[in-house]
């Protein structure tokens, strides 16, 4: 008895008249190309029976990466065993990984040297996580990582904390957003701090995004209260602060936004330095009203910026950049003039030691 052959369209009439797989004959045959339409419509087939395919389900929600520690306010360990366990809780080890891993980055872009630059990350109500002093950033292990109290009190971690853990701990208690802070020396932002220069604004979006202006804090001895003072004052309005004659300190919500600001900092500074080389001393900026637009962007991704109610006058006044730059202003028609304007008695001046050198000349 030969066996019933089943083609793509036998299947088809089958699966309209509301039949299934249990109602191939065993040992029916299968084209390929029937077996192709039996598996869209009801699952894989193996030996003649075939498996329900579920529905896929509908996609989820696009989420964005966070790595904040959220902490229950009030529940902070208090005896020296509960603090015990908490420092070397699954989570905290999580977060000393992330700081180790985020030193050995500072340390392989030149941003750090010697033992200098240290992390925190807030991870209670009165409790901070800080890396160790004289230890270089790029050779950390997680068993050195230390616990402190608001005040810099020492609660675990057998090397003793950074004496600049205090700089961090300023911020902290003057802006709640900072829950995680990031120091260190990079070449050209510390460059400008050296010079005493405010970097300039609205060059270059990502930084009026991600950076907003950077601030500036007045020199004064590293881990000493003064310094923590001027540097946590002048880090209420300012994610990224240049601390003259020292360095830079960024805060974030988590310990990889405060080290991307200080990536964007070295990035923006570099840039700014080598624009500066190439024009000459003007560089072009963007407009104030497009810099209102990146501010409303910030506060979009939630980071304030004291510079919300600003004029666009004000927003791209590079006065005190040297060398100067000129904010471009739109002309009636809506475009955008060349902002550069030729002093006539400078070049007046120009013209007259021009003759007088041509003259020795001759």
């Amino acid at each position: 008895m030969s066996k019933k052959v089943y083609t793509a369209a036998d299947i088809e009439a089958l699966l309209k008249a509301g039949k299934s797989a249990a109602d191939i004959p065993a040992g029916a045959v299968l084209t390929p190309s029937a077996k192709d339409v039996l598996r869209d419509g009801l699952g894989s087939v193996f030996n003649g029976a075939a498996k329900p395919v579920s529905k896929p389900s509908a996609p989820s929600e696009p989420i964005l990466p966070d790595y904040e520690y959220h902490w229950t306010p009030g529940k902070d360990p208090k005896t020296p065993a509960e603090i015990e366990a908490f420092f070397n809780s699954p989570a905290i080890v999580a977060l000393k990984e992330t700081m180790v891993g985020i030193g050995k980055r500072m340390w392989a872009r030149e941003y750090t040297d010697g033992n200098g630059g240290n992390l925190t990350i807030r991870v209670g109500d009165n409790l901070v996580l800080c890396t160790p002093t004289l230890v270089s950033k790029g050779f950390m292990t997680v068993e050195q990582m230390c616990l402190v109290d608001m005040e810099g009190k020492q609660l675990a971690g057998k090397y003793k904390r950074t004496s600049e853990c205090m700089t961090h701990l300023a911020i902290m208690k003057r802006q709640p957003k900072a829950k995680a802070c990031c120091h260190a020396h990079p070449p050209h932002g510390t460059a400008f701090a050296v010079a005493g220069v405010q970097p300039p604004t609205c060059m270059i979006p990502e930084a009026e995004v991600f950076l907003g202006q950077i601030g500036m804090a007045e020199y004064r001895t590293p881990g000493t209260p003064a310094n923590a003072e001027v540097v946590g004052n002048a880090a209420v309005d300012h994610m990224a602060v240049l601390m003259v004659n020292h360095g830079v300190i960024t805060w974030g919500k988590d310990i990889e936004d405060a080290y991307w600001k200080m990536e964007n900092v070295e990035s923006y500074c570099k840039t700014v330095w080598v624009a500066s080389q190439l024009k000459g001393g003007e560089l072009l900026t963007i407009t104030g009203g497009q810099a209102k637009e990146l501010i409303a962007l910030r506060k979009t991704l939630g980071m304030d910026d004291k510079r919300a109610n600003w004029t666009e006058c004000q927003l791209c006044d590079n006065a005190g950049f040297q060398p100067g730059t000129v904010c471009r202003i739109p002309d009636q028609g809506g475009a955008s003039n060349n902002p550069a304007r030729l002093d006539p008695e400078a070049e007046k001046l120009v013209q007259v030691l021009t003759d007088q050198i041509l003259a020795s000349m001759k």
